[in-house]
């Protein structure tokens, strides 16, 4: 496992991490043995980064994180990024002192620690990031101990670039894969240049780049991949990276081709995707999600793969401006 620095938390953590919205809702049922499995077989992987949040199963993946760590002896050797700011309607005027401090103070309790290791604004409303309140309201939360870093979940490169402008911004996590490329090109040679971290998310765009899906494919009713295809319970790009689902299948099929063509032998496309992402000069830390052991360790596998080279990075750029540049460059 190749490791970074975490931007201006100072932190080493591993190139692949692990996203833990999974373990607690909206990905159907995920009993809390097998979390627990899916959690020891990336730290065994050598995972040293979990991203959760308060409102993944009403704080379940946090309480379920914490109790790992505690059971491995682990606190110190695993950072741990939880999210906060989707507990009530998503109006910047909720974006308070107060509001942040009983928040914090729940996911403090969840995970069994004094000081979370890293806070993120969890997609708020646009406007919060150019409200100086919202921003001295998270130094005070330093300065009290309650958090060691502060950093933002974004859904737009607009907002990416807002944040990274903050002074005490440590981190900015955003979606960007194979089928989501605009960041690279914009948020990434800005975030470089503040040494802001960049945690990247929906690596997988929703499962799509691991290649196992066809237009036959269904999800469970209570799987976001039903429920969110035309953005009905949040952003849609959150679900297949906004890409159209059979277009998503199409694309995701000349992506294993250019996998079997360019990648090592034995890599999957899922490892391919993941590998090419934590490649790009920027990213600190990839965290694809996973429901079961075998995922968790074929991802984390994926934080040793060589470079991917030239050729590769080619195909992945011809595919997205063939296939989904004009819907998706536009919008986020």
């Amino acid at each position: 496992m190749q490791h970074s620095t975490l931007g201006r938390t100072g932190r080493e953590v591993s190139v692949v991490g692990l996203g833990t919205w999974q373990l607690g809702a909206d990905w159907g049922d995920v009993s809390e043995a097998d979390a627990l499995g899916v959690l020891a077989a990336a730290v065994d992987g050598g995972v040293t980064l979990f991203d959760t949040a308060d409102v993944y199963g009403d704080g379940r993946s946090e309480q379920i994180i914490g109790h790992f760590l505690d059971e491995r002896g682990l606190r110190g050797e695993v950072t741990v990024a939880t999210k906060m700011g989707r507990r009530l309607a998503q109006e910047p005027e909720n974006y308070t002192a107060e509001n942040f401090r009983a928040w914090t103070d729940r996911s403090r309790r969840n995970l069994g620690v004094d000081t979370l290791d890293l806070v993120q604004l969890h997609c708020p409303p646009t406007a919060v990031y150019s409200s100086d309140a919202v921003f001295d309201a998270l130094d005070a939360l330093v300065e009290s101990g309650a958090v060691a870093n502060y950093g933002v979940s974004v859904e737009t490169v607009d907002e990416a670039l807002t944040a990274i402008a903050r002074p005490n911004v440590a981190t900015v996590q955003i979606i960007v894969n194979a089928f989501r490329l605009k960041p690279l090109d914009e948020v990434l040679p800005a975030a470089r240049e503040a040494g802001v971290g960049v945690i990247a998310r929906v690596p997988l765009a929703s499962g799509l780049l691991s290649g196992r899906y066809d237009e036959s494919t269904t999800f469970a009713a209570d799987d976001h991949r039903t429920f969110n295809r035309a953005g009905e319970a949040f952003d849609v790009g959150e679900t297949f990276s906004g890409v159209d689902f059979a277009t998503g299948v199409a694309a995701a099929q000349e992506f294993a081709a250019l996998v079997r063509e360019h990648a090592p032998e034995g890599v999957t496309p899922a490892q391919a995707a993941i590998a090419w992402l934590w490649q790009q000069p920027g990213i600190s830390t990839v965290i694809p999600g996973a429901r079961s052991v075998t995922q968790a360790q074929g991802n984390a596998a994926a934080g040793a793969i060589p470079p991917l080279g030239d050729a590769f990075e080619s195909g992945v750029r011809r595919i997205y401006d063939a296939r989904l540049r004009e819907a998706i460059h536009p919008r986020w």
